[in-house]
C-alpha cells in the first residue's frame, strides 16, 4: 500500500519533502504534481526502480523517460547543450516543455534511447517538484501519469490512489493538475522539431 501526503503547492511542507526523498533514495515510486501533468518518478540510479516504472506504464526501452532537473544547469551536466539550444533553453525554462538532447556520459546508458543515445529533459515549473529536486539535490526520473491502454493522463490525486496503491510508494496530493502534457521538442537537429504540441508555446523555439 502506498503513502499519501497532502503538501501545499505554493508552501509545500519540508518535513514531508525530505519523508518523499527517503522514499525516493530507498527506491520507490513517486506520483507527483507537475506544472502539466501528474509524473511518476524514481531515483535515475536505481534499475529497479526504473524497471517498475517501465512496467507500471507498459513502455519498452525505446520509450523516452524524461529526467527532471533542477535548471538550466543542470540540464547541461546530462545532454550536450551548445550555445545555440543554451539561448532557446533559457528562454524556456522552467516550463511545460520537454526537450530531447543527446545524453552525456552522466546518463546511465540503459536510460537513453537504445539507438539514438537521446534523453528527454525538463525544468518543471511546480514547487512540489522543485522542493523535492532540492532535497535529492539531482534529477529525477519520471514520465507523464498515463496508465497503459488509455489516452489521458490521470490528473485527480484520489483517482490515482484508488488506481495505484497497490503499485507505487507515495502518492503525492499537490491538487489537480493539468490535462495537457508538455509541448515535446527534438533539439538534435540544427532545426528544432516540434514532436508533441502540448502546455508549452514552441514559438520560443522558433516553431
Amino acid at each position: 500500500m502506498s503513502q499519501f501526503f497532502q503538501l501545499h503547492p505554493d508552501n509545500p511542507q519540508l518535513r514531508l519533502i525530505k519523508q518523499a526523498a527517503q522514499i525516493i533514495h530507498q527506491g520507490g515510486i513517486v506520483a507527483l504534481p507537475t506544472d502539466s501533468c501528474y509524473a511518476l518518478v524514481c531515483h535515475l540510479d536505481d534499475k529497479d526502480a526504473v524497471t517498475r516504472l517501465r512496467r507500471i506504464r507498459a513502455v519498452d526501452e525505446k520509450h523516452h523517460l524524461t529526467l527532471l532537473c533542477r535548471d538550466l544547469s543542470e540540464i547541461a551536466l546530462y545532454a550536450k547543450v551548445d550555445n545555440r539550444q543554451y539561448r532557446m533553453l533559457k528562454a524556456a525554462t522552467p516550463g511545460a516543455f520537454t526537450v530531447i538532447l543527446e545524453a552525456t556520459k552522466e546518463v546511465p546508458r540503459r536510460l537513453s534511447h537504445p539507438s539514438r543515445k537521446t534523453i528527454g529533459l525538463r525544468v518543471p515549473e511546480n514547487r512540489i517538484t522543485h522542493a523535492l529536486l532540492e532535497e535529492l539535490g539531482q534529477a529525477l526520473l519520471g514520465t507523464t501519469l498515463i496508465l497503459p491502454n488509455e489516452d489521458e493522463p490521470l490528473t485527480d490525486p484520489e483517482v490515482i490512489r484508488e488506481k495505484l496503491e497497490k503499485q507505487v510508494d507515495l502518492i503525492i496530493d499537490g491538487g489537480a493538475c493539468s490535462l495537457i502534457p508538455t509541448t515535446v521538442i527534438d533539439m538534435t537537429d540544427d532545426v528544432p522539431v516540434l514532436i508533441r504540441q502540448g502546455r508549452g508555446d514552441a514559438t520560443l523555439f522558433g516553431l
